[in-house]
This record gives C-alpha cells, sequence and structure tokens, in this order.
C-alpha cells in the first residue's frame, strides 16, 4: 500500500501550522548512515516496504513489492562483501500467478532455515488479480531456493495479507488478512497448522466486523504478537486480543478503541504491529492523531480489573523535523529505549513540502515522559519514505529500508550507527 496518497491531501491550514512550528529547535544530531544497496527499479526489485531479517551468518533478506522479471516482486537476500559493499542475490520472482505477487510483508525463518512470507496478490482465487498466498523458500545446495505455496487464499478464509507471519512453539502460523472473509471483505486472523505429511491447513480464528457488530474493528494491516501464554495481539482501527479456549475456538476483546468522534488525541489507523516489553505493556503507532493528527506513538498497560489503559508517549510534528506518519512498529534496544521510523516529515525541502520521513528514537525521562530523537532524516538520495520498522545487529547497528519516490529512486536497504 503506497501512503503518498494521503500527505498529498494535506490542507493548507496544516501547511501553515507546520510552517510556524518549523521556527522551533531541532529535534537532535543525525547519527551515521549508510545505504547498503539501492534498487534499480528492474529485476533487482523495487519499492521494499517490509522490514528485513538476518541469519546467523549476517546476511540481510527482505522483500520488494514490485519490479523483478516479471514486475510482481522478489525476495532478495543482501550479503556482505569483504570490502564494506553489499552483493544482492533474487532468490525468487514472483510471477502474480499461482506462487502469488506483490508482497508487502517481511520473511521469517523456521529452525531448519527455511524462509516464510506473504503475498497480497496471486494465488488460485480468481477474485481480481487474487487473494494472495503464504509461501515457504527451501534452499538447495547449489544456492538457489524453492519457492512452494503453502496456502492460497479463497476470499472466503481471507484475502489481501499485507502483514507476515509469526510461529508457535510447536510450528503453526498464525496471521491476518486485510481483506476477504466471512462477513463483506472486513479481514480475518488465520492459523496454518503445520501436519505430519509436511502438508498444511488452514483455519480462521476470528472474522472481523459481523453485519450486526463492528466493535471489533475491520482490516487488520498489521501482524500478530504472542504474550508468554499464547495469547495473540493485534491492530485493527483498535487493538485487540485473541484467547484461545479449549475447544479450539478462540475469542476476541478489545483492548482499546481509537479516536472518538470528538477526539484523536489517542491516535487513529495504528498500521503496525505491536511489542511487549518485560513488564507485559503494549506499545505500537498510529499513522495519524495526536496534537497535530500526524500519528503517535502509544503505550498499553494492562490493569489488574483486565481493562488496558493507554498513554500517547509522543505525539509526531510537534516542529515536523521529528516525523510525520508512523506506519511500522517499533523495537527496543536492551536499555528500554524505543526505535522506529515515519514515512514523512523531516526534510521539508523533500517530497514537496512533506518531507521524506526519519528515523527516531524515543528516551525514558526522570519524569515519566519520554524524549524524542531524530536518528536521521531522509532526503532522498536515495533513501526515501521509510514504511517498514527497523532491526538491530549484534552490535547495535540499525538496519531497514525505504521505498524510494517512485521516479528516480526505487528504494535502498541503509545501516545506521546510533
Amino acid at each position: 500500500m503506497n501512503y503518498k496518497r494521503f500527505l498529498g491531501a494535506a490542507s493548507a491550514a496544516l501547511m501553515i501550522i507546520i510552517a510556524i512550528l518549523m521556527l522551533a529547535p531541532g529535534a537532535g544530531a543525525a547519527s551515521k548512515y549508510k545505504t547498503l544497496y539501492k534498487f534499480s527499479g528492474g529485476k533487482d526489485g523495487k519499492f521494499p516496504q517490509a522490514s528485513l531479517i538476518f541469519d546467523q551468518a549476517g546476511n540481510l533478506y527482505g522483500t520488494t513489492a514490485g519490479g523483478g522479471a516479471h514486475q510482481w516482486g522478489i525476495v532478495f537476500q543482501l550479503v556482505p562483501n569483504l570490502d564494506g559493499s553489499w552483493k544482492e542475490n533474487v532468490l525468487h520472482q514472483f510471477t502474480g500467478g499461482n506462487d502469488g505477487g506483490e508482497p508487502l510483508a517481511g520473511l521469517i525463518f523456521d529452525q531448519a532455515g527455511n524462509l516464510y512470507g506473504t503475498t497480497t496478490q496471486g494465488g488460485t482465487c480468481v477474485f481480481k488479480q487474487g487473494c494472495g498466498v503464504v509461501f515457504k523458500l527451501t534452499p538447495k545446495g547449489d544456492g538457489t531456493w524453492t519457492e512452494s505455496v503453502i496456502h492460497s487464499f479463497k476470499y472466503t478464509d481471507g484475502a489481501t495479507p499485507t502483514a507476515g507471519v509469526v510461529f508457535d512453539p510447536a510450528g503453526n502460523l498464525y496471521g491476518t488478512t486485510s481483506g476477504g472473509g466471512a462477513h463483506e471483505g472486513a479481514g480475518t486472523v488465520f492459523k496454518l497448522a503445520h501436519n505430519p505429511d509436511g502438508s498444511w491447513t488452514e483455519s480462521v480464528l476470528h472474522n472481523f466486523c459481523s453485519r450486526t457488530n463492528c466493535s471489533d474493528g475491520v482490516g487488520p494491516a498489521a501482524g500478530l504478537v504472542f504474550d508468554l501464554v499464547g495469547n495473540l495481539y493485534g491492530t485493527t482501527g483498535k487493538v485487540f486480543k485473541l484467547t484461545p479456549n479449549p475447544d479450539g475456538s478462540w475469542t476476541e476483546s478489545v483492548l482499546h478503541s481509537f479516536c472518538s468522534r470528538t477526539n484523536c488525541g489517542d491516535g487513529e489507523l495504528p498500521e503496525g504491529s505491536l511489542i511487549f516489553d518485560q513488564a507485559g505493556n503494549l506499545y505500537g503507532t498510529t499513522l495519524l492523531g495526536g496534537v497535530l493528527n500526524q500519528g503517535t506513538v502509544f503505550k498499553l498497560t494492562p490493569n489488574a480489573d483486565g481493562r488496558w489503559t493507554e498513554r500517547v508517549l509522543h505525539s509526531f510534528c510537534t516542529n515536523c523535523v521529528d516525523g510525520e506518519r508512523p506506519l511500522a512498529g517499533l523495537i527496543f534496544d536492551p536499555a528500554g529505549n524505543l526505535y522506529g521510523t515515519t514515512f514523512a516529515g523531516g526534510d521539508q525541502g523533500c517530497f514537496s513540502g512533506n518531507g521524506c520521513g526519519v528515523v527516531f528514537k524515543l528516551t525514558p525521562n526522570s519524569k515519566g515522559g519520554w524524549n524524542e530523537r531524530v536518528l536521521h532524516t531522509f532526503a532522498d538520495h536515495p533513501g526515501a519514505n521509510p514504511e517498514a520498522g527497523l532491526i538491530f545487529d549484534p552490535a547495535g547497528n540499525l538496519y531497514g529500508t525505504s521505498i524510494g519516490d517512485g521516479s528516480g529512486t526505487f528504494g535502498s536497504v541503509f545501516e545506521i550507527t546510533p
């Protein structure tokens, strides 16, 4: 999904406010930034919209939503060279057919070294350009990889999975679809059970938004996270929890509903996945809402009565160089600081005055608040508009992707030394 359409509709009034607030001091000094790979928009892929993962050898893996030999996206590997450069290997080029097309989400490894992911298009579904698939990539001895589709969505069981999948301890996969399902395309939470013969069986754990009740939300775009006792958590326009029952069914409950009709100060449209801290609190971002409707970072704390209390840790665009409109989730460092990206904001000379996004850090202070620092401001050379979150290497360096502007730049993989 390309969210530049949101930015093109920014009002003149908001631009005036931004111009005034730009007079405020900057959010902090930039850190060391390095472009590891610049996509050409051709067979090597374009528009990486997902987070990266490392293997044990230090190679990076990810997806691009477009490009490749068939222009339906790729799965790629980046291998570090001795001189500090990185070499790209294309592991799979999607055709848009039965093997899937347009992967928007990142990948995960199983214990045997196989990769798993999702595509939003393709598959055997006859609806439009397909309903998407869950795929597996298996490495071969000669360095190539073989793709197999472990589930092709049928629309009734879900469609258009924009997020990746997660494993439970038994090796089953869980994910969300932003469309399809039993209730007029409102989306699903699904499970893929791994069978002894190597096949997979899909079941729908929850259909969002019945005809009589849409209080549970519509169209989950983000992935899921488990707590320590096996409950699942995710976002729609709300934060939800799925609790497994003894009979194999799951019960959904809403932990927080964003943006009442009179107040969006708590945030609106959470698009990124959630994370837990060690105390069991949840953290995430919202694309909109907050003080100037440019997004927030929030925390949800469980109460003794089973309810959850939301608190906004940061509202973006307090001076607009701090970033606008975060699409991705967050990560913690060992000291308890939070890191993330924003799609816009930062350098107001970039992307028609809307900014090309930032990488930010949030540090808890002694007063109970959080201080934001901008680690990098994108300027479209070649990085622009990151839609994905970040990962750490063992040395504490940050890695991520940017999608580019679609004309002069087609995305990049970057490294930041904080």
